[in-house]
Protein backbone atom coordinates (compact mmCIF):
# COMPACT_ATOMS: atom_id res chain seq x y z
CA UNK A 1 0.00 0.00 0.00
CA UNK A 2 1.21 3.54 -0.29
CA UNK A 3 1.71 5.42 2.07
CA UNK A 4 -1.37 7.48 1.77
CA UNK A 5 -3.17 4.68 2.43
CA UNK A 6 -1.31 3.57 5.23
CA UNK A 7 -1.52 7.03 6.62
CA UNK A 8 -5.08 6.87 6.18
CA UNK A 9 -5.95 3.51 8.24
CA UNK A 10 -3.46 4.39 11.05
CA UNK A 11 -4.74 8.18 11.81
CA UNK A 12 -0.64 8.62 11.41
CA UNK A 13 0.68 11.72 9.34
CA UNK A 14 2.38 10.83 6.22
CA UNK A 15 5.76 13.01 7.56
CA UNK A 16 5.41 10.61 10.97
CA UNK A 17 5.54 7.90 8.96
CA UNK A 18 8.49 8.94 6.87
CA UNK A 19 9.79 9.56 10.35
CA UNK A 20 9.81 5.91 11.41
CA UNK A 21 11.04 5.04 8.25
CA UNK A 22 14.02 6.99 8.56
CA UNK A 23 14.73 6.11 12.47
CA UNK A 24 14.34 2.38 11.27
CA UNK A 25 11.05 1.88 12.98
CA UNK A 26 9.40 1.18 9.71
CA UNK A 27 10.23 -0.48 6.68
CA UNK A 28 8.70 -0.18 3.01
CA UNK A 29 9.90 -1.18 -0.44
CA UNK A 30 10.22 1.45 -3.58
CA UNK A 31 8.26 1.19 -6.53
CA UNK A 32 9.31 1.23 -9.96
CA UNK A 33 8.48 5.20 -9.45
CA UNK A 34 10.30 5.52 -6.12
CA UNK A 35 7.22 5.49 -4.36
CA UNK A 36 7.00 3.94 -0.70
CA UNK A 37 5.68 0.51 -0.43
CA UNK A 38 4.31 -1.07 2.44
CA UNK A 39 3.03 -4.71 3.30
CA UNK A 40 -0.23 -5.09 5.25
CA UNK A 41 2.22 -6.01 8.62
CA UNK A 42 2.63 -2.42 8.50
CA UNK A 43 0.08 -1.14 9.62
CA UNK A 44 0.01 -3.62 12.62
CA UNK A 45 3.46 -2.09 13.09
CA UNK A 46 2.40 1.38 13.10
CA UNK A 47 -0.11 0.76 16.13
CA UNK A 48 2.11 -0.56 18.31
CA UNK A 49 4.73 2.94 17.40
CA UNK A 50 1.78 5.02 18.52
CA UNK A 51 0.96 2.55 21.43
CA UNK A 52 4.57 2.84 22.78
CA UNK A 53 5.19 6.54 22.08
CA UNK A 54 1.91 7.18 23.65
CA UNK A 55 3.44 5.35 27.32
CA UNK A 56 6.03 7.64 26.97
CA UNK A 57 8.80 5.23 25.02
CA UNK A 58 11.47 7.22 23.08
CA UNK A 59 11.92 6.30 19.13
CA UNK A 60 15.35 4.58 20.59
CA UNK A 61 13.47 2.14 22.95
CA UNK A 62 10.93 1.84 20.59
CA UNK A 63 13.50 0.42 18.28
CA UNK A 64 14.61 -1.70 20.76
CA UNK A 65 11.27 -3.02 21.81
CA UNK A 66 9.42 -3.82 18.41
CA UNK A 67 11.43 -7.10 17.22
CA UNK A 68 10.12 -8.72 20.31
CA UNK A 69 6.72 -7.31 19.86
CA UNK A 70 4.13 -9.88 18.72
CA UNK A 71 2.31 -8.24 14.94
CA UNK A 72 -0.63 -10.24 13.75
CA UNK A 73 1.25 -12.45 11.04
CA UNK A 74 3.27 -13.92 13.39
CA UNK A 75 5.63 -14.33 17.19
CA UNK A 76 8.42 -11.90 17.62
CA UNK A 77 11.37 -12.44 15.72
CA UNK A 78 14.04 -11.47 18.90
CA UNK A 79 13.50 -12.25 22.38
CA UNK A 80 13.72 -9.21 24.98
CA UNK A 81 17.64 -9.11 26.35
CA UNK A 82 18.15 -9.10 30.06
CA UNK A 83 18.46 -5.85 29.75
CA UNK A 84 15.95 -4.76 27.93
CA UNK A 85 13.39 -6.66 30.40
CA UNK A 86 15.30 -4.80 33.56
CA UNK A 87 14.53 -1.39 31.26
CA UNK A 88 10.95 -2.24 30.43
CA UNK A 89 10.24 -3.20 34.07
CA UNK A 90 11.60 -0.06 35.19
CA UNK A 91 9.46 2.05 32.06
CA UNK A 92 6.70 -0.03 33.73
CA UNK A 93 6.50 1.21 36.69
CA UNK A 94 6.78 4.55 35.76
CA UNK A 95 3.77 4.11 34.13
CA UNK A 96 2.19 2.89 37.03
CA UNK A 97 3.26 5.82 39.38
CA UNK A 98 1.45 8.31 36.82
CA UNK A 99 -1.27 6.04 36.78
CA UNK A 100 -1.59 6.29 41.04
CA UNK A 101 -1.28 10.11 40.21
CA UNK A 102 -4.01 10.21 37.71
CA UNK A 103 -6.27 8.48 39.98
CA UNK A 104 -5.81 10.88 42.90
CA UNK A 105 -6.33 13.63 40.73
CA UNK A 106 -9.20 11.94 39.84
CA UNK A 107 -10.55 11.18 43.39
CA UNK A 108 -9.71 14.89 44.38
CA UNK A 109 -11.91 16.03 41.18
CA UNK A 110 -14.75 13.62 42.64
CA UNK A 111 -14.73 15.08 46.13
CA UNK A 112 -15.01 18.69 44.45
CA UNK A 113 -17.73 17.19 42.43
CA UNK A 114 -19.84 16.04 45.20
CA UNK A 115 -19.65 18.76 46.74
CA UNK A 116 -20.51 21.30 44.37
CA UNK A 117 -23.74 19.22 43.57
CA UNK A 118 -24.64 19.17 47.59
Amino acid sequence: MRIGELARRTGVSERSLRYYEKRGLLASDRTPGGHRDYSEAAVDRVVHIQELLAAGLNTEMIGRVLPCMRDSDGGPAETATPQLVVWLTEERQRIDGLIGELMRSRDVLDEVIGAARG
